[in-house]
């Protein structure tokens, strides 16, 4: 459903338990046009799910003595915005906490890997800094007080990485961290994806809903190496399967077959609450360092993170508690991965996923209501549409056609009774589910009935 929904040609994915990966496949096509296996070894792009292994690397450094999250961020790159007397630490970036909001810098990079130029300068260290400290003015709260998504930081993070262990951002990230993994095949280097024979073809889902195939979006580190931390945001390459040994790493705090990353210490403050976000349908949703954080999943908290590069996207999640964790790629646009996550640990709990998922019980009920819908003899008719998560009332007649948004009263659909919203006036419409399966629609003066 979700692969013909999101129109992706091919995903994959592994579910790891105890240490033992438990399940692992692929589905659809890397390559449609070759028509080409996603397998669990297929090579995606993993997006932003790159700022955990950053993430690490900061802790690492901090290991070694060679920085403290304290410390302000000037102190090791050329980054020199802030306000008088706060400045902004490496904790701030860890937890996009800097009150600095987006800069947008990934829609340069991603647009111009698969062929848009935005007019903005990127072809170097210079242009990067230049960019990001003309944005002073667009400072909008004190250090560690909101929270702004903030792929830049995590490019200055990565800087940070380059500048203090004195090899670029992609060396230090395969020889410190993949390669000690046995992540023999992951990579930030393009040229390597490019001649793995088990790569994806990405692919671009055009606003008009189409597919069409494109190519992986960040330059090869190796033809610029000043520049390479640019990938920090988002660059590293992987599989399922690869990617089950770095989410048994996170559940069993930095230890690993032969050896350890970080200590238990560092793990534990890269998996702490400290920036809330907005609350989810679990309650509260923070962000630790380089993860998400949803502290209430069904009495376990839950750690995960997503990743887009535009033409190719995954997840990632885990239980600690549960020693589980589940990771998804694809070489498309995104479905809605954490759904998808969250009702596999349902299973894993014995718990019915369409009952304690909310997301997959409220679209449930708004298919149940999406269809064509009739007044007594046919003469009035509309149709309820089911689309982006949401519901249109869809009118058309000789003299009208309106697509109109239908608001929940209830966000969790409790209740069948929505709003339509015009110039202050919120009119009523209500939905009335039948015993026997029977939908009838209110709106104003008339009484619709569901035909199909």
């Amino acid at each position: 459903m979700y692969m013909r929904d999101f129109m992706i040609p091919g995903m994959s994915v592994a579910i790891v338990k105890e240490g033992e990966t438990i399940y692992s496949e692929g589905f659809g096509a890397r390559d449609p046009q070759r028509n080409l296996p996603a397998t669990p070894d297929t090579l995606y792009g993993i997006g932003s799910i790159t700022k955990s292994f950053v993430a690490i690397a900061i802790m690492q450094l901090a290991e070694e003595g060679l920085l403290s999250v304290d410390d302000p961020v000037s102190q090791y790159i050329p980054f020199k915005l802030g306000l008088p007397g706060k400045p902004i630490k490496i904790h701030h970036f860890l937890t996009h906490s800097s009150g600095l909001p987006s800069l947008a810098t990934s829609s340069v990079a991603l647009h111009r890997g698969i062929g848009i130029d935005t007019g903005i300068p990127w072809g170097s260290v210079q242009d990067f800094y230049r960019l990001v400290n003309d944005a002073q003015g667009e400072i909008a709260a004190e250090p560690g007080v909101r929270f702004f998504y903030h792929n830049a930081a995590w490019r200055m993070l990565g800087h940070i990485v380059q500048e203090l262990s004195g090899q670029p951002f992609h060396v230090y990230i395969k020889k410190m961290i993949l390669d000690p993994l046995g992540m023999n095949r992951s990579t930030l280097k393009t040229a390597d994806f490019n001649s793995d024979p088990n790569h994806i073809v990405p692919h671009w889902k055009k606003p008009d809903g189409t597919v069409e195939s494109s190519w992986f979006p960040y330059p090869d580190p190796e033809d610029n190496p000043e520049f390479s931390f640019i990938s920090a945001a988002g660059g590293i390459i992987s599989s399922v399967n690869e990617m089950t040994r770095y989410l048994d790493v996170h559940i069993n705090k930095g230890s690993y077959e032969g050896g350890r990353l970080a200590c238990p210490e560092s793990f534990d403050k890269m998996h702490s609450f400290y920036s809330k976000r907005a609350d989810n349908l679990y309650g509260e949703l923070g962000y630790g360092y380089g993860v998400g954080i949803t502290p209430d999943f069904h009495g376990y908290k839950m750690i995960s993170h997503g990743g887009s590069i535009l033409v190719s996207t995954a997840h990632m999640s885990f239980i600690p508690e549960l020693k589980a964790g589940v990771i998804m790629m694809a070489n498309s646009a995104a479905p809605p991965w954490g759904e998808i996550a969250e009702g596999i640990y349902c299973t894993l709990l014995g718990l019915d996923p369409f009952e304690e998922v909310p997301s997959l019980n409220v679209k449930k009920k708004l298919r149940l209501l999406s269809g064509a819908y009739k007044t007594f003899k046919g003469i009035e008719s509309v149709e309820v549409q089911y689309k982006g998560g949401m519901l249109y009332l869809r009118s058309k007649t000789p003299f009208t056609d309106s697509l109109t948004p239908l608001i929940p009263r209830d966000s969790l659909l409790g209740l069948t009774m929505f709003y339509i919203y015009m110039d202050g006036v919120e009119s009523p419409v209500e939905f009335q589910v039948q015993d026997n399966g029977d939908i009838d629609l209110y709106i104003e003066r008339y009484r619709y009935h569901k035909t199909r």
